[in-house]
């Protein structure tokens, strides 16, 4: 419980801060679910518009600190190679 003035207000902001923190990452969470549905889809337009959006949410993601913006170019980085393996044609 706080005691002072201060620590009720970061309480506050605590928990608002927290809010968007899990919208933004239920988002991101969604949008590369939606790429890998499409992956394993083997849609290759699908796949091309579902990474765009996907790489949008991890970059907003990490402009707002939610992940640290190495982890979000570790991912753009995974999911465009997976994206770019399924987009080949098999040999």
């Amino acid at each position: 419980m706080a005691n002072t003035k201060s620590a009720e207000k970061q309480n506050r902001q605590a928990i608002r801060h927290r809010a968007r923190n899990q919208a933004i990452t239920s988002a991101l969470r969604t949008q590369v679910r939606k790429l890998r549905e499409a992956l394993t889809a083997g849609d290759a337009a699908r796949t091309k518009a579902e990474l765009t959006e996907a790489v949008r949410a991890i970059s907003k993601a990490a402009s707002k600190g939610v992940i640290h913006k190495a982890q979000a170019s570790r991912r753009i980085a995974r999911l465009s190679k997976a994206a770019s393996h399924t987009a080949e044609p098999a040999k």
